[in-house]
């Protein structure tokens, strides 16, 4: 019978609070049934630091991008940067990209954040890549951009720690998108949210854990990592009346599929 591990889609173990047990926790990885990790890249500080993690442990890939909090520190220089890692044989994605409208509340820097999020949606296209979307307190803006770039083919995405109601989950599964999932689905408080992993399908859904932040239940408002999966697979299990091997089974083969894949097709909305 085959095994399936749990396919971690989105970590920041190059973060400070992994600093003084960055190699142990990665080590004990795969005894904990954790099959691969993405280290998703944020500040641009974390371009180069995803490359080292990549290069120093086989199960974990790259996705590489510049967070819309540090859109300001961005150049051409940043963008070609970005670019050339895309060509690394691990690296699966572009992100974690898009919108923060929660801190920046200036129409000039929301203007300054669409516009280097539409460069490296470019990126996305050129590479042939999916994208790793993270959006707050901008769903329009962010849903717009998407569209629009979906329209004139891409190659997949996610939408990162989606925390929006059903009616937006409707418009990205529509697309053909994925839902990350982390552990904000274990809060008592999270109803929007299970109301969505209840209406998507299994098949565009995947785990990721925002790591080191979001911890599930039993461990919320401690330091986050992907061993806490298994309260996130068993938390959709129940939601969906499945087993959570079903629930890690498939999310693994959809991860697999869309960042993995060397055929990956571009999507086009109402293609």
């Amino acid at each position: 019978m085959e095994t399936h591990m749990i396919f971690e889609t989105h970590a920041h173990y190059d973060d400070e609070a992994f600093e003084a047990d960055q190699e142990e926790i990665l080590n004990s990885m795969q005894e904990c049934g954790i099959g691969r990790i993405v280290n998703a890249c944020a500040s641009i500080e974390s371009l180069k630091d995803t490359e080292l993690l990549m290069e120093k442990y086989p199960f974990v890939y790259g996705a590489f991008g510049i967070h819309p909090d540090d859109a300001d520190k961005m150049t051409q220089e940043t963008l070609d940067e970005i670019r050339k890692l895309c060509q690394l044989p691990k690296a699966v994605a572009v992100g974690e990209i898009g919108l923060d409208y929660y801190w920046h509340k200036e129409e000039a820097e929301h203007e300054l954040q669409k516009k280097m999020f539409r460069a490296q949606m470019e990126i996305a296209r050129e590479q042939k890549m999916p994208f790793m979307i993270h959006s707050r307190e901008a769903a329009k803006d962010t849903l717009d951009i998407v569209k629009d770039y979906v329209r004139g083919g891409m190659y997949g995405g996610i939408i990162h720690c989606f925390s929006y109601a059903k009616e937006m989950a409707r418009e990205y599964l529509d697309m053909g998108l994925y839902l990350g999932i982390g552990g904000v689905i274990t809060f008592k408080n999270a109803k929007k949210l299970k109301e969505v992993v209840e209406y998507a399908p299994l098949s565009q859904i995947v785990l990721e854990t925002d790591s080191p932040y979001l911890s599930p239940e039993p461990n919320r408002g401690k330091r986050n990592d992907s061993r806490n999966l298994i309260f996130v697979a068993r938390e959709i299990a129940q939601i969906k009346g499945i087993t959570e091997e079903e629930v890690i089974a498939v999310t693994e083969e959809n991860a697999e599929k869309l960042l993995l894949s060397s055929s990956r097709t571009s999507v086009r909305l109402g293609a």
